[in-house]
């Protein structure tokens, strides 16, 4: 009897359970002493070691079982189980009948359970089973249902694992577990903690362990874990008998959650090189995940007909989904001709979703008429369309621009009964917006609330009107540019109105320039108690900064921080837009700072109105402002137009040459065929050396540039030099110009010739300064491959040809280059900016 295991004391639980956190592993009790045993059981009858001595004297009394069975109860309570299980051999080695034993045991279950002593119950339930009894006897319906609840107890205090336990032991004595919880909750629970193995060792003590799975499946894809989920797909393949195409069908469809695409195919893949032929379910799994991608989803459509699966409506609702997704118009109906024909045949039938589809792809494409000539065929085949499908009708005609026919759809659908959805609002109330009838938006968002659904036609209607009735009026509206033809409509029943934040959103769009009716919506939008998004916010801020009170748009980023709502990207464009329409560059680039601090990324849009900020730079600053904003823009992978920031720069370049207003052609005698290059290498360069320290010794390198690129980078180190002179910082050293490494190419010599002539031209005749012929420098040309056998570099094989090496070079794989420099002298700089600072006081 001592081999006995206890059930550890994760299962032992107090009768009022106190928090997980605050609970300290209880001590085990000291082994009770025999004598212990002895004189507690004296009290209520004979020592159980008499009761072995005098075996056959106790056979022939008669027993009270009353007394044996308080002697039983106490001996568990108090933890003693063998001395139970002597008790208990003791009485059928007396003579005790089985049924008499059974019935003296379970009398103590219930008491047990209700103070919560699961463990002594377990301890029983093996005692008993050693000596032949059934466990499941010594429950009955009544205590089953207090260990039910017990159970519930323990999992409602977290402790999954103890409850998993417990099902295990109870499982084994063949106790209907299945009924003691909700598998689903067990499950949840497992979900939440992220234990995918406790999930799958609960789901494989149950016999639909098969179904399990696949929840266990869907619930961690619904948490967005798709590693747990996988965990338990794995473990699925292993406990079960063969592929089971419903855990297949489930984790493609949780990877479809978690947006991990190529994970369903390797699951597919998988499935074909075990030579096994999925089901049409997992086919349409996998076509509905990989939707966004239509040649893959036509690939696996194709793969699905040579396997001999046939394809079902879902098949073919996903084929259409995929071509409204592309927006290809073609195939969705070609698609659609193939269905119509199947139909016809008897083998298919087209279903709502079909319907709806087709005409969500059609609406999408604003052919608003092939739209309704599907709800004619729908009609016609006596399906009725649901709320979806007139959705997708009125959202046809709206993005059309026909908002006539739109409301006229409305219409119809009320008609038909069919119950509108906040959708259907919302797109009626766009399409108004779009076609500036602002008005019109607002009175039947009035009417809605008030559950009317009437529309008013120049502020007046008679709400009463039963039936609909159609009269052509014109729709003078208060707001310019809004004349339009509208019907005066009027419902006999009413459907319930519930506006989402979307709704108040499309309404804070008409109103304008009324900052004050836009924020009275945000406030009756928290009042109907939602809350608004970053949309609402930002087209607050749109309208404050249209009405030019920039001060308050910038505050309203403020207020949306202070409302918990962080601003993103487009709430801080918006507000940089305006600061920029009023010249408020200096809080522009403050809010691009700002973006900056909380590792906001800004958009294309954030770059392009920054940098087109200015028409002309006036001081350094300026344009070391915008050509680090620039070079951030080309690191985040965004692509500008060069060619309108070279314009700025170059200006701003040439005023170094035209100061006190002389109107010099610019760039008279530069050739400008090289401007069709790509802009970036000049302005790279431009950035580099402006971002240089004056206390530097100064080095402008021109290797690479054409003669108009090499113009504008001298003339740019020379106004950054001139106004940090301006502010006292004076020339201390000689400008050193490199020209590049001497080449052996003709054409390379006369180009290299042509970029020294014109800036030697620039600096002497045009500027005044001189220059002094620097010695040549050696210097050891990078280009030559110093590792690999000679030839092997490709810009050798571009210089030299690839047959073979130059006369010259075959002696050494080693080779000096030459560097062209010339500098301009200190002095004639400080003669230079004296004349020129001097000229701009004066």
């Amino acid at each position: 009897m001592r081999d006995l295991v206890l059930l550890g004391s994760s299962i032992v639980l107090p009768p009022d359970p106190i928090p997980p956190h605050h609970r300290t592993k209880p001590k085990p009790k000291p082994k009770p002493k025999p004598s212990l045993l002895t004189s507690t059981s004296a009290r209520l009858s004979p020592p159980i070691s008499s009761l072995r001595s005098q075996h056959s004297l106790l056979s022939n009394l008669r027993w009270d079982l009353n007394n044996y069975s308080d002697l039983a109860t106490k001996l568990v309570q108090d933890g003693r189980f063998d001395d139970f299980s002597t008790m208990a051999e003791t009485l059928i080695l007396s003579g005790v009948e089985l049924s008499q034993l059974v019935e003296l045991v379970s009398a103590g279950m219930p008491g047990l359970l209700r103070e919560g002593r699961v463990y002594c119950v377990v301890e029983v339930l093996r005692k008993v089973d050693k000596l032949g009894i059934c466990p499941l006897e010594l429950f009955d319906g009544s205590t089953l249902e207090l260990l039910s609840k017990e159970c519930r107890r323990i999992l409602n205090c977290g402790q999954v694992e103890e409850v998993v336990e417990l099902i295990e032991i109870l499982d084994g004595f063949h106790f209907p577990v299945k009924k003691l919880l909700e598998p689903l909750d067990i499950i949840k629970i497992c979900v939440n903690k992220r234990n995918p193995n406790l999930a799958v060792r609960y789901a494989c003590i149950l016999p639909h362990a098969h179904i399990l799975f696949c929840t266990i499946i869907h619930e961690f894809g619904k948490k967005r874990d798709l590693g747990s989920a996988l965990t338990a797909f794995e473990a699925s393949k292993k406990k079960l008998i063969g592929p089971n195409m419903y855990c297949y069908r489930t984790m493609i469809d949780v990877c479809g959650l978690c947006s991990h695409y190529q994970k369903s195919r390797y699951i597919y893949e998988e499935l074909l090189a075990q030579k096994i032929t999925p089901n049409i379910y997992v086919f349409n799994s996998l076509m509905n995940v990989n939707v966004h991608d239509l040649s893959y989803t036509f690939n696996v459509y194709k793969n699905m007909q040579n396997l001999g699966v046939t394809a079902d409506m879902a098949s073919y609702n996903i084929l259409l989904k995929a071509c409204c997704v592309a927006g290809r118009v073609d195939l969705a109906q070609e698609i659609y001709r193939e269905v119509q024909n199947l139909e016809s045949n008897g083998m298919l039938k087209l279903d709502v979703f079909t319907y709806s589809t087709i005409i969500k792809v059609f609406a999408d494409a604003k052919l608003w008429q092939m739209a309704l000539k599907i709800k004619e065929d729908m009609l016609s085949a006596g399906v009725i369309p649901n709320t979806v499908t007139w959705s997708a009708l009125i959202s046809s005609c709206a993005n059309a621009g026909i908002t006539e026919q739109a409301i006229q759809l409305f219409e119809e659908m009320l008609l038909a009964g069919c119950e509108p959805n906040s959708q259907c609002y919302n797109i009626l109330l766009h399409a108004c917006v779009e076609a500036c009838q602002y008005d019109r938006a607002f009175r039947l968002f009035q009417s809605w609330k008030d559950s009317r659904f009437q529309e008013i036609s120049g502020g007046t209607g008679n709400g009463n009107t039963v039936g609909v009735e159609l009269k052509h009026q014109n729709c003078i509206t208060s707001m310019p540019n809004c004349l339009s033809n509208s019907h005066h409509l009027s419902f006999s029943k009413s459907f319930p109105f519930t506006p989402t934040t979307t709704t108040y959103n499309i309404l804070m769009k008409a109103c304008g320039t009324d900052y004050y009716r836009a924020k009275a919506l945000m406030d009756e939008m928290k009042t109907a108690g939602l809350s608004p998004n970053h949309i609402s916010w930002s087209i607050l801020i749109d309208i404050c900064g249209g009405t030019g009170n920039i001060v308050g748009a910038v505050r309203i980023l403020k207020t949306m921080r202070e409302a918990g709502i962080k601003p993103d990207v487009v709430a801080y464009t918006t507000a940089i837009k305006y600061c920029v329409e009023s010249k408020n560059l200096k809080i522009a680039f403050s809010l691009f700072a700002e973006m900056k601090r909380y590792q906001i990324q800004p958009n294309l849009v954030t770059y392009n109105t920054l940098l087109r900020a200015r028409s002309r730079y006036g001081s350094l600053h300026e344009v070391q402002q915008c050509l680090a904003i620039y070079q951030h823009m080309r690191k985040a992978g965004y692509k500008s137009n060069d060619y309108y920031l070279k314009e700025l720069i170059e200006e701003w370049c040439e005023g170094v040459i035209q100061d006190n207003n002389l109107n010099q052609s610019k760039f008279s005698s530069v050739n400008r065929a090289d401007w069709g290059r790509p802009q970036s290498l000049l302005l790279e360069k431009v950035a580099a050396h402006l971002q240089k320290s004056v206390a530097e010794s100064l080095a402008i390198d021109l290797q690479g540039l054409t003669q108009v690129e090499a113009r504008i980078v001298v003339l740019a180190v020379l106004r950054m030099i001139k106004e940090n002179y301006i502010l006292g910082h004076p020339i201390k050293d000689d400008i050193l110009i490199i020209l590049g490494i001497k080449k052996v190419d003709a054409n390379l010599v006369e180009h290299e010739s042509q970029v020294k002539g014109a800036i030697i031209k620039l600096l002497q005749d045009e500027l005044g300064l001189e220059i002094a012929f620097a010695g040549p420098k050696i210097a050891l040309d990078k280009r030559i491959n110093l590792g690999g056998p000679p030839g092997s570099d490709p810009d050798w094989q571009e210089a030299i040809g690839r047959n073979r090496l130059p006369t010259e070079l075959e002696s050494s794989t080693r080779r000096p280059a030459v560097l062209q420099r010339f500098k301009v002298t200190r002095r004639s700089l400080d003669h230079w900016l004296q004349r020129r600072v001097g000229a701009t006081r004066g």
